[in-house]
């Protein structure tokens, strides 16, 4: 939601900033659906290719009097389309994985892709949702341990939360230095002057 949309549903000013500012940061590691859709359009078109190649294949191969020839070559394209499938399949997980991954990374450690880099895909799980279920939270430990200086420390991802500007309450020098004789002198007498 945009600023405006927030004070329109009666927030103040502030709370409507803070409030936008938290939305933008939480949508930074989405997809936009646009984007969503088209692969997603690509991924039903890719399936329906190959689903019809085999339909195909499949037919030429029911043609009786085929010579032996003939026949290997359709054993070859079948095999070749069946192994394109599975490597298929095998990179859109890995997609799926190294996202949630990613999800679960952003925020805390200073290089998502390197550590994603040191977990064990193998032993994680995902749910239908594409979320990690499984396998994740012993190999973070596990890491934080043995390689810390990977992850941000806790003060460093509130301060990541909290967007920069005007705090109320202060936050600055609450004993801030005296004005020095001389540059007292001098804002009094340009005052004066005028």
């Amino acid at each position: 939601m945009t600023k405006e949309e927030f004070i329109a549903i009666g927030l103040t000013e502030e709370q409507a900033t803070k409030a936008a500012a938290a939305s933008a940061e939480e949508l930074k590691g989405f997809i936009p659906k646009a984007r969503f859709d088209e692969l997603n359009e690509a991924k039903k078109k890719a399936e329906k290719d190959v689903t019809d190649r085999d339909k195909q294949i499949e037919e030429l191969g029911k043609t009786a009097g085929l010579s032996e020839e003939l026949k290997k070559q359709i054993e070859t394209l079948q095999t070749e389309n069946k192994t394109a499938k599975e490597k298929y399949e095998t990179e859109l997980q890995d997609i799926k994985m190294t996202n949630a991954l990613r999800h679960k990374l952003e925020g805390k450690v200073h290089d998502v892709d390197l550590v994603i880099g040191m977990i064990d895909k193998k032993l994680i799980k995902l749910g239908d949702d594409g979320n990690v279920i499984h396998g994740y939270d012993e190999q973070e430990k596990t890491l934080q341990e043995s390689k810390a200086f990977l992850f941000k420390s806790e003060e460093s991802q509130q301060q990541q939360q909290t967007p920069p500007g005007f705090k109320v309450g202060g936050g600055g020098n609450p004993n801030p230095p005296a004005a020095t004789a001389t540059l007292k002198d001098a804002i009094a007498a340009h005052f004066q002057k005028s």
